[in-house]
């Protein structure tokens, strides 16, 4: 039986992979850049959102990414992050959405003097804010914020050991993101190694503009879940798993999964077509997100109902995804079991029963 798109809206939902920079909502693009004497792409919140859809449609990860100079541009002082910060999880928390975490690079917010440190803190006080209000209005919801590398730039250990630093204040862990062709994860092996050691979570982008070959670099740098991950299809014949797709189902390595940002950059031709629904059968760990929701004018609940009805999930599937994406979060444990047990369980019982 086909889920709604009302119920998946009301159901509580699971986000890991979410940019901070590639989720402001296009009213505040337009403040920001009025704030800042910059031209806005567009004069209106519609037109503005019509212009980061168009230009991200693009075919490409590179070219989709050079959308993101648009938004990077008005993030540079500690106020603007802040309101970013608190605009994302009063979005997330409307969407439904019980557990998220929005990576960002802050290596790209310092053009106007801000230090890594103060770029952090600015985030942390914006989702503080933002949660602090969710459940004031009565929503459960628990955020974090992943510090993300660039592929491109320059190794260095300054975001892991702000990441090690904050491990109790809102940091999760650290990502890799970036032009993923030509820049393979192993040039961050070091920064790997030193999170493995000081106890900070990694995730990395892989297997959506390279290949399997990317995916194994990933893991072999300590890679705990892949962004993206769907050419992994490309290492599985049939229901033979080659070598690095085994490896990705017997660690239950954890794939965030995004399927409309996937059609932008051609990663996928089409939902019908997308990776997810064959990898969500064969039984690997599948989490769905919303990547960049002003470039994809999406939103997590989107992203699920289109995958739900273009691979027939019914609510056992839709709970799997969500209680997979929960298992693999960063967050301390605890609050994710509180939310396992107290909210997503009872929830999908309640829907299944209602």
């Amino acid at each position: 039986m086909t889920v709604s798109a009302d119920l998946i809206r009301e159901l509580p939902k699971v986000a890991l992979h979410d940019h901070l920079d590639g989720g402001l909502r296009p009213a505040t693009v337009l403040d920001l850049c009025r704030e800042h004497g910059i031209i806005p792409p567009a004069s209106s919140a519609g037109a503005v959102a019509d212009w980061f859809h168009t230009a991200a449609d693009s075919g490409s990860l590179p070219a989709y990414l050079s959308t993101f100079e648009r938004t990077v541009a008005i993030m540079q002082t500690a106020p603007d992050l802040r309101r970013i910060a608190r605009e994302f999880v009063e979005d997330m928390a409307a969407d439904g959405v019980v557990y998220a975490e929005t990576r960002w690079a802050p290596h790209q917010h310092t053009e106007m003097g801000l230090t890594l440190e103060e770029a952090v803190q600015a985030v942390q006080d914006g989702l503080d804010e933002g949660v602090a209000a969710a459940r004031a209005s009565g929503r459960h919801v628990v955020v974090g914020q992943l510090l993300a590398y660039l592929r491109h730039l320059e190794p260095g250990d300054d975001l892991v050991e702000i990441a090690r630093a904050r491990r109790e204040t809102g940091v999760v862990g650290i990502d890799l993101a970036g032009p993923e062709a030509g820049f393979p994860a192993s040039r961050f092996r070091a920064q790997f190694d030193l999170a493995r050691r000081s106890g900070v979570r990694v995730t990395v982008h892989a297997g959506e503009a390279d290949g399997p070959s990317s995916i194994a670099d990933a893991l072999d740098c300590g890679a705990e879940r892949i962004g993206h991950g769907v050419r992994l299809v490309e290492d599985i014949d049939g229901d033979t798993l080659g070598p690095v797709a085994e490896r990705v189902h017997r660690e239950r390595i954890c794939l965030e999964v995004c399927p409309s940002s996937n059609l932008q950059t051609g990663a996928a031709a089409d939902i019908p077509s997308h990776p997810v629904g064959r990898l969500h059968d064969l039984g690997f760990a599948v989490a769905v997100s919303s990547d960049n929701r002003l470039m994809s004018r999406t939103r997590t609940s989107r992203e699920l109902t289109l995958a739900a009805d273009a691979h027939g999930w019914s609510l056992e599937d839709l709970e799997q995804v969500t209680l997979t994406g929960l298992e693999a979060g960063f967050a301390p444990q605890e609050a994710r079991r509180v939310l396992r047990e107290e909210v997503v369980r009872p929830a999908f019982r309640a829907a299944r029963t209602g």
